[in-house]
């Protein structure tokens, strides 16, 4: 099952790779993370999106809980949540694929952010579902690149991930 665990976590040089450490050498896979200041500038927030059976991601939650950088952490596959995910994709849109492309854009409600001759970039944000159903909508277009920057949640409500 696919997890995200929120972690807020001093902003210092060597914390991220401290985390990458510690699922490296566990065998862990982190199949997304992203990582940002908060508003507190010796704050950073780090989500990661990882796979495993409750007890490897208990244990996972156990193992960062120790790292000395981590201030506090959540699971928030737990309780009800907000996840998003953005993508930025290049597409060739030449002769009829331009109309078909600004179609498919707009049901998806995504935004063409780049035009060229024969290219669209489309930016797209939403659940990670979505994303996938709008580039299976794709098949007849050549895409030429894709960029995801992986997951990012928020809990639901009054809960917060502060100190």
């Amino acid at each position: 099952m696919q997890h995200i665990v929120s972690i807020l976590m001093e902003n210092e040089s060597g914390a991220l790779s401290r985390v990458a450490g510690l699922f490296s050498a566990r065998g862990y896979n982190i199949e997304s993370l992203t990582v940002a200041p908060t508003d507190d500038s010796s704050l950073s927030r780090m989500t990661l999106v990882t796979s495993g059976t409750d007890d490897i991601v208990e244990q996972i939650l156990k193992q960062l809980n120790k790292l000395v950088d981590v201030i506090k952490l959540v699971d928030l596959t737990e309780s009800p949540h907000i996840e998003r995910e953005m993508m930025l994709i290049k597409v060739e849109a030449v002769g009829e694929s331009r109309a078909e492309v600004k179609r498919l854009v707009d049901i998806f409600r995504g935004n063409i952010i780049d035009v060229t001759d024969t290219t669209y970039t489309v930016e797209l944000t939403g659940p990670g579902e979505r994303l996938d159903a709008f580039l299976q909508s794709l098949s007849s277009i050549s895409i030429h690149e894709v960029v995801r920057s992986g997951a990012m949640g928020i809990s639901r409500g009054e809960k917060v991930l502060g100190l």
